[in-house]
């Protein structure tokens, strides 16, 4: 029985191209008191524009009924749960928000002179500080703009300072349960990347490891809690190995939402990390940004960091620009002022208390999840769970249906999908991440759910296969939607035009 969701009052809304009717008009303007005058001669020529062809003419009420109409096909973490396993996805708080949109934060310009934007250089400087502190590292740069950047970041500083000892290496190691884009992000930097197997407990074998790192490796990316959501254990020893070497560890912190307040990579050896603010540190996620992909370091590669820097300068706080060992920006500005703001408030409302609490909740969830839908679908790893859980569809395959087919059957319960197919190390993967944002009563409805997928593929396989069946669009073609992409509405021909 589906408990949640049922369908929606507007199936179909067309466009405003659609309801447009000529002389329609969204406003409501007094006649031009001006009598024999044109709009040209008020106006001035330059102010008047020509009309749009095609463009369409709809009233205020129509335009606000379309509108409001489309919002309500949105789905948002205010409306439930995000289960997004390879993206932290958590309510937002508004008190965020709010100090976001204090005046004197909301319209700072970046190229304003510092004396000016004293306050702002404080939110800077203080978020600096606690995720310094937070992370274990002894400095951080909040110039990238989003993970992916964060990490790039810290390879290149890697590359600078193995330069400066005479040989930058050629290889970075990359475990398999890592995320996509450490090595793109490696290769960008110039590095060849060779692949590191895990074990059969979903982590690094530090044998196989202690083979694959020579005098040509760079470094190792690792993500931790990796990708399968099992905390890397031995994670101090595999540290140890790179040093030994010469070699250095970059750590994804895209997965620190499983570690603040618990645990710190400067403390198990990490000597570079990013941290996802719009994830971990609830900023707002999603549309392709704005983002923050703040990187942490260890002393070793402080010399290294994009400039400018902040320093005091008596009571000032000033931007130092003579950094020689500086990478140079990543960025134009320093980072998506916005976004730290955000974060800031987020932490600070928190508290390291809270923080920790918030990661317990978080972990807490996660193993909630995995233990009621563990009898019913196959789990990939039987290592401790941190915060996400990953399963396979091993056993739902038997019946012919894929990750895919399940994500969609459970739109028809009103939930957002969980990530599908996601690690590849783990065949038909669905990884599931509740966050801490969740109650028990959300996460019995998402469970309810999954476990009546479960039952419906063992009795009638069909219905989970032809999913969804409650949306506007039901399944679509993802193959040729992915080829030939349709992004420009052409409008229907008219009788009259068919007829011609």
């Amino acid at each position: 029985m589906i408990k949640k969701v049922s369908r929606h009052i507007v199936q179909e809304e067309p466009l405003l191209f659609e309801l447009s009717s000529p002389g329609k008009v969204g406003y409501q303007l007094p006649e031009l008191d001006v009598p024999a005058v044109s709009p040209e001669a008020v106006l001035g020529e330059g102010n008047v524009r020509d009309d749009i062809e095609g463009f369409p003419e709809v009233s205020e009420f129509e335009t606000l009924r379309h509108f409001t109409r489309l919002s309500t096909w949105n789905y948002a973490i205010d409306l439930g749960l995000y289960p997004l396993g390879s993206c932290t996805m958590k309510y937002n708080p508004r008190v965020n928000e709010t100090v976001a949109r204090t005046e004197g934060l909301a319209w700072a310009h970046p190229y304003q002179p510092e004396e000016l934007a004293q306050g702002c250089l404080e939110v800077v400087h203080a978020l600096e500080t606690a995720l310094a502190e937070i992370t274990g590292m002894d400095a951080v740069t909040l110039q990238p703009a989003a993970g992916a950047h964060g990490e790039f970041t810290g390879i290149l500083m890697i590359r600078a300072l193995l330069e400066s000892r005479g040989n930058a290496r050629k290889k970075i190691l990359v475990p398999d349960s890592a995320h996509g884009t450490n090595p793109a992000t490696a290769s960008m930097v110039g590095y060849a990347v060779e692949n590191i197997k895990s074990n059969d407990r979903g982590v690094v074998d530090l044998e196989v490891l202690q083979r694959a790192v020579t005098d040509d490796v760079a470094g190792l990316m690792i993500t931790n809690p990796n990708t399968v959501g099992v905390f890397e254990e031995n994670i101090q020893k595999i540290c140890s190995i790179m040093h030994d070497k010469g070699a250095l560890v970059y750590m994804d912190g895209a997965n620190m939402n499983a570690l603040v307040g618990v645990a710190r990579p400067g403390d198990f050896g990490v000597d570079v990390m990013h941290l996802n603010l719009h994830k971990t540190f609830s900023t707002p996620h999603g549309g392709g940004g704005p983002g923050s992909g703040a990187v942490a370091v260890a002393k070793v590669l402080t010399p290294f960091l994009p400039g400018p820097r902040l320093k005091k300068d008596g009571d000032l706080w000033r931007w130092n620009y003579d950094l020689p060992q500086s990478i140079g920006r990543v960025r134009a500005y320093y980072g998506n002022f916005g976004v730290l703001v955000r974060a800031l408030a987020y932490i600070m409302a928190h508290g390291g208390n809270g923080l920790r609490q918030a990661t317990l909740d978080a972990l807490l969830n996660a193993n909630y999840l995995r233990t009621l839908l563990e009898p019913y679908y196959e789990f990939a790893y039987k290592s401790a769970s941190m915060h996400e859980c990953v399963f396979s569809d091993d056993r739902q395959a038997k019946k012919g249906v894929r990750t895919g087919d399940i994500a969609k059957r459970l739109i028809d319960y009103g939930f957002h999908p969980y990530t599908v197919s996601f690690p590849l190390i783990v065949r038909g993967a669905l990884m599931i991440e509740p966050t801490e944002t969740e109650s028990k009563q959300e996460l019995d409805l998402f469970a309810d759910a999954m476990i009546s997928i479960a039952k419906e593929v063992e009795e009638t396989p069909e219905l989970v296969l032809k999913a969804p069946h409650s949306t506007r669009t039901r399944r679509v073609d993802e193959v040729s939607a992915a080829r030939k992409p349709i992004v420009r509405w052409t409008p229907r021909p008219t009788v009259s035009q068919a007829a011609d």
